[in-house]
């Protein structure tokens, strides 16, 4: 479910289980950037809802 309030702003709604390509592509759809999209995932990382190594190149 994707919400919108007419600007270029939207919000997503995320089931509670969905894989890293599930997630990334839902990123990319809202429209994020790859430097959001490093930002998000490294916060996720943080937050302890990510069990993996991020390795930016």
């Amino acid at each position: 479910m994707t919400v919108s309030d007419g600007s270029d702003k939207k919000v997503a709604l995320v089931r509670e289980s969905v894989t890293l390509q599930e997630l990334v592509d839902g990123l990319n759809a809202l429209g994020i950037g790859p430097r959001d999209l490093i930002s998000i995932l490294q916060a996720i990382k943080a937050a302890g809802a990510l069990q993996a190594e991020i390795e930016v190149i």
